[in-house]
């Protein structure tokens, strides 16, 4: 059985934010890496070269195949700043009705500039979904 290429690390937090090449992204960055150490209680981690992830939980797939992943966790890709909300989206309706500006992948929430949401909405949203994959 294939393992997952995407582990947690012992790459410098930091040094991956400060290398972010977009100065407006990088801000995001530092701030969305603020709302979710506030939020989870949690230290941030790396995973793999580009994934700064907090806390984490173990699954197994019916398939067999098992792992561990962060509970919540964010990369400022060029394209948008990433958020992954790991139960997906299906019980956020609400939440995401008063969020403004964003795209979703099944559990990928994109932003491309914070300015764009309701950042109290992607603090709820986050406190939630780290809520949920605590007791998972």
């Amino acid at each position: 059985m294939a393992e997952n290429k995407t582990k947690k690390n012992d790459g410098s937090v930091q040094e991956f934010l400060d290398s972010v090449d977009n100065p407006k992204r990088q801000a995001d960055a530092f701030k969305i890496l603020g709302l979710m150490k506030d939020v989870t209680g949690e230290e941030p981690v790396m995973w793999g070269k580009s994934l700064v992830g907090f806390g984490s939980y173990d699954y197994k797939y019916a398939s067999g195949r098992e792992g561990s992943w962060f509970r919540v966790g964010f990369s400022p890709r060029k394209a948008s700043m990433t958020l992954y909300i790991m139960p997906g989206f299906d019980r956020y309706d609400e939440l995401l009705g008063e969020l403004g500006k964003y795209k979703t992948g099944k559990s990928c929430l994109y932003i491309n500039k914070l300015e764009d949401v309701n950042f109290d909405v992607l603090r709820e949203l986050v406190k939630q979904s780290d809520e949920l994959m605590k007791n998972k």
